[in-house]
């Protein structure tokens, strides 16, 4: 297991977000020039998809894989923006936006050509607007996936149950990993149908968390850890001025699946479970044998997590299809920003300086 100057093991964590998972793509490529390689990588949607281009390939063919996917989907719209911003780039970006809804996204997915309430209820076309056939041949000519599963990386997805409503991780630590586990954390309706696993429906995790930084939290050891979360969304913003201003602040809020509420929660519970330890430690002998004792005694925290959160912000120019403009200019200024915003991090004195704790959780936010 790859450990850092302080002997913590790293986690890349990563949120959904369509064509925002661009940024992802260019956070990876700086973590990777700094050396700083993941034992665990986990993903929701988009971030599915980057994980399994991380997980599913050697060190040195991941970003090639990540570039490799991310050049094609930009293939629908392969020209320069004639305008760098304002009101230009903004109608640029409306349009490809919409030219992605009439025709899709190589590799990625296709216009049911039927009509929903043409087709037989039931069905995949009665359900979705997209198939997403070309995402699955996609995922099988860039991952490799018996080194998904059986190299030295954990790998985690999640994922919704449509007939129950729970939320599931797909874990490479617990089953094997295919192609449908990824589509199926990414299947975000009505756009796409839902994917069948073990003869169950599933659809886009996102839905109800957008992020696996709780699983991560959840299921981590007492091994110290660094995660580095990456969220597309901002849950801050401004105030809209427009209706489809207001559109696109709504989908922030609901996709930002409010990390710093993660954190501070996890936080406190381990403050808490730091505090029981304490104090079951000046108990006398006599109540030990005591069940509600015993049950305490055997709650301990996990390892200390240092969090830096590298968050995807809005630009004044996008709109509330951000999350399905895939045009080749867009692409590269997100992969990009994600560079930009992993370097100017890690070159942070906060950063430099940083102690790693003893329990608990920090949260680094140096952007």
């Amino acid at each position: 297991m790859t450990k850092t100057n302080h002997g913590e093991s790293c986690v890349l964590v990563l949120q959904g977000g369509g064509a925002l998972g661009a940024y992802q793509g260019g956070v990876f490529e700086a973590l990777a020039a700094a050396d700083f390689c993941p034992d665990w990588v986990a993903g929701i949607s988009i971030g599915a998809v980057n994980a399994a281009l991380i997980a599913g390939n050697p060190p040195e063919r991941r970003v090639s894989a990540l570039r490799a996917f991310w050049e094609n989907a930009s293939g629908r719209v392969p020209f320069a923006a004639p305008f760098e911003d304002g009101w230009g780039r903004k109608l640029f970006n409306e349009a490809a936006a919409a030219t992605v809804a009439m025709t899709g996204v190589p590799g990625f997915f296709t216009p049911r050509w039927q009509m929903p309430w043409m087709a037989l209820p039931g069905s995949a076309q009665a359900i979705s607007l997209y198939d997403t056939t070309p995402l699955r041949e996609t995922l099988l000519e860039l991952v490799d996936f018996d080194l998904l599963n059986d190299g030295p990386m954990r790998f985690s997805v999640g994922a919704v149950n449509v007939l129950s409503g729970n939320f599931v991780y797909f874990d490479n630590r617990d089953r094997r990993i295919g192609p449908d586990h990824i589509m199926a954390s990414g299947a975000l309706p009505p756009g796409f149908a839902p994917v069948m696993i073990d003869g169950e429906p599933y659809w886009d995790g996102g839905i109800v968390s957008n992020t696996p930084l709780q699983y991560v939290l959840d299921e981590r050891g007492k091994h110290p850890l660094l995660v580095f979360q990456v969220d597309l969304f901002s849950a801050r913003g401004m105030m809209p001025r427009t209706l489809a201003e207001a559109a696109q602040r709504e989908k922030d809020i609901r996709f930002s699946s409010r990390t710093r509420l993660n954190t501070d929660v996890h936080t406190h519970i381990a403050e808490l479970e730091a505090a029981v330890a304490h104090l079951l430690e000046k108990l006398p002998d006599s109540v030990k044998d005591d069940p509600d004792y015993r049950a305490l005694i055997t709650r301990r925290s996990g390892g200390p997590v240092t969090i830096m959160h590298l968050i995807n912000r809005p630009e004044d120019y996008e709109s509330q299809g951000k999350d399905y403009e895939f045009s080749h200019t867009t692409l590269t200024g997100h992969w990009q920003s994600g560079k930009d915003d992993v370097i100017s991090s890690l070159a942070s004195p906060r950063w430099r300086r940083r102690v790693p704790p003893g329990h608990g959780i920090v949260t680094l936010d140096l952007e």
